[in-house]
Formats: structure tokens, C-alpha cells, sequence
């Protein structure tokens, strides 16, 4: 899809209804999510964070959508793929200027180029006790990626037609920081497992999307 034909559509974005933890659920890894995020929310110890998915234009005017593989790291989120973001600080109004701020910094986004078009359903990540804050945005100008080379291994720019495609979806046996060998809903995208968290947003936002193409 064009880039003019997505902008057209998506900025209808802000009229829906968001699928919520419903869509969270689909890609879950762990059955207790419910459970902890009720039990995070209570406590109150968690600390905040907010992410970006961010759609533009490539060189040929096509949509795409872009995450970022971390790097390899003593932290449990080592090596994963993820959207642009990362934690609140005490310099940031909003948490939406959070997402804008660790965008620039990990991509080379500047936040003046981004029009943040709707904000998605928190997520609770209990391994690194984070409550993050999703939001949808676009830039309207094929950008020229400066990624933050002692966070980012990689930028992954997946094309939208790929995202939507159904058979993006799978399952995968891994490992984590908190189960050994469990079979997790994930996206194969651009060649990448992409699961947990950044599946569990992703399933919201291509919900949200398909309610508009």
C-alpha cells in the first residue's frame, strides 16, 4: 500500500475503539499475565516506559513499519526485537514524550517529524517489572535511520503488506528468563521471531489497522 493511501486511512485511527488486553492475550507467553499486571497494579513498585510504532514512507513510497533488534546485553530483554522506546525519565512531561524523546535517541527520528496518532493499551512486562506505554505514529518523510549503536543492533523495517499478511503468524518453543522450552504465539518478521511484549502490541496495532484497510 502507498504511503498517501495508508495516511489517508490511518488517521481515521483515533475514532476506534482499542481491542485492548483481548488482543494482548492472543500472543501472550505466560497464562498468569492477568494476574501479575493486576498484581503490579496494586504494588505500585513498577517503573514506566513507552514505545513507538512508527509507520513512514520507504524510497518507493511503500508503507512500512519499523522495529529495532537489540543488542546482545546481561538483561532480559538482550537481543530481542522491539520497537523504538524506552524508560520514562524525570525530564519528560508526558509519557508520550517519553516514546518521542527514546525514539530520536534510538533511531534518529526527530519528534517534531512524528505525529503520534492514537495511544494503545499499557502492557505489564514482568520479568523487567515495567508498565510501557505503547502509541501509534507516523512520519510522513522517508527517513534516514541514525540508529543508537550501543542499544540498537539493527533496524527492521517491515513493509505493511508483509505485517498484515496472516501468514506473519506462528509458534515458537523458547527459553526465557522465567520457562524453560514453552511454546509461544510469535511474528516472523523480516526473518525475525518477534514475541512477548512486542508481539502482544503488535497484535493490538494489526488489529486496530485491519479495522481500517
Amino acid at each position: 500500500m502507498t504511503f498517501k493511501e495508508f495516511e489517508n486511512k490511518i488517521v481515521k485511527i483515533a475514532n476506534l475503539s482499542l481491542p485492548g488486553e483481548v488482543s494482548h492475550h492472543k500472543m501472550a507467553p505466560v497464562e498468569r499475565l492477568k494476574e501479575l499486571t493486576d498484581s503490579a497494579r496494586n504494588k505500585n513498585t513498577a517503573r514506566r516506559a513507552a514505545v513507538m510504532a512508527l509507520f513512514y514512507p520507504d524510497a518507493n513510497n511503500e508503507t512500512n513499519l519499523l522495529l529495532i533488534l537489540r543488542k546482545t546485553y546481561k538483561g532480559v530483554h538482550s537481543g530481542q526485537v522491539g520497537f523504538p522506546g524506552g524508560k520514562a525519565e524525570p525530564e519528560d512531561a508526558t509519557i508520550q514524550e517519553t516514546a518521542l524523546r527514546e525514539t530520536e535517541e534510538e533511531v534518529g527520528v526527530l519528534q517534531n517529524e512524528i505525529q503520534v496518532l492514537k495511544k494503545l493499551t499499557e502492557i505489564y512486562i514482568p520479568p523487567s517489572n515495567f508498565f510501557v506505554q505503547p502509541f501509534i505514529g507516523v512520519s510522513t518523510k522517508t527517513q534516514n535511520f541514525i540508529k543508537q549503536d550501543e542499544e540498537v543492533e539493527a533496524l527492521i523495517e517491515v513493509p505493511l503488506h508483509h505485517f498484515m499478511d496472516d501468514s506473519v503468524l506462528t509458534t515458537k518453543t523458547i527459553t526465557t528468563s522465567y520457562a524453560t522450552d514453552i511454546e509461544v504465539p510469535a511474528f516472523i518478521l523480516n526473518n525475525h521471531v518477534v514475541w512477548g511484549a512486542t508481539a502482544m502490541m503488535l497484535s493490538e496495532v494489526r488489529e486496530l489497522i485491519k479495522d481500517l484497510l
